[in-house]
């Protein structure tokens, strides 16, 4: 599968460090896994970590799920043997934290092959307002809202509605958009408020994010049904395609579905809607 038309709806974050939760990420029902070498692993543990990550890896048993590894930053004793172990792993994409610039991805592209895509965390101010130059280096593939750090470099406190965050969060979709990068939401922190989650997930889908990043496995079936087309959205694309299409056989630029016009960007926009959906059912199986 394209990794870039590939579903992103769910992506677990999954400690390096613990045997039980990686073997349980196995069946776990979530498009991605980010195998954490970072927050997640405490600064004692990591060499025994890395090497246990990548043993799993190798071990397989991960299905069509993107297997994305999070290494230490390269400015910590840590981000270069990250890299150094994981840059001919089984896995599927490198992801680098509190990433400032395209300079940054080019220090580890550097470091890596040049078929192994870089995926960047976006949580500081200064990355943030360097997005696009980030989204447009070769290497990149995919941006994840850190938004817990970027909260804290803000200042900001937390509200439902994450307006505090709106700039960031919009500024991450553009840069993605701009040069075909996945945007993945940040994560919610509040792992049993399901109805604080489904809201998150249903904004983060509203502004036009892939998917978003969680942290428990509880958290993954609401997030896979609300960055998934729903069963009208995808009926609807179907008519839109056949009305336009039937107008076009009959030397029209235009069709009306329930009263609404339908021109070739609406149609573009249905197809996708329905290519997603087909991604999801071929992930699936």
């Amino acid at each position: 599968m394209d990794p870039l038309s590939r579903p992103y709806r769910s992506v677990l974050y999954i400690p390096g460090s613990k045997e039980r939760a990686l073997e349980k990420a196995r069946g776990l029902a979530v498009d991605a896994i980010i195998f954490d070498l970072e927050d997640a692993v405490a600064p004692d543990a990591k060499a025994e970590a890395r090497a246990l990550l990548k043993a799993e890896l190798a071990a397989g048993g991960y299905g069509k799920r993107a297997r994305i590894v999070r290494v230490n930053g390269l400015d910590t004793e840590w981000g270069a043997e990250d890299v150094a172990a994981m840059r001919d792993a089984a896995c599927d994409a490198i992801l680098l934290p509190k990433v400032n610039s395209a300079a940054d991805v080019e220090a580890l592209a550097a470091m890596l092959p040049g078929d192994l895509p870089i995926w960047a965390m976006m949580e500081t101010p200064q990355g943030i307002l360097n997005a696009e130059g980030i989204a447009a280096h070769p290497r990149l593939q995919g941006f994840v809202a850190g938004t817990n750090d970027l909260a804290k470099e803000l200042g900001c406190r937390a509200r439902a509605d994450r307006l505090p965050m709106q700039m960031a969060l919009q500024t991450i979709l553009m840069a993605a958009r701009a040069h075909g990068v996945v945007a993945v939401d940040g994560v919610y922190n509040q792992f049993k408020d399901t109805d604080g989650l489904r809201a998150e997930c249903e904004q983060g889908r509203d502004l036009g994010f892939d998917g978003k990043t969680l942290i428990h496995p509880a958290q993954v079936d609401i997030a896979n049904e609300a960055f998934a087309p729903a069963e009208g959205e995808v009926t609807l694309a179907r008519r839109q395609i056949a009305a336009f299409e039937e107008a076009v056989a009959q030397g029209e630029g235009v069709a009306v579905v329930d009263g609404r016009i339908v021109e070739n960007l609406h149609v573009e926009t249905a197809r996708r809607t329905l290519a997603r959906a087909q991604a999801i059912a071929e992930l699936a199986n």
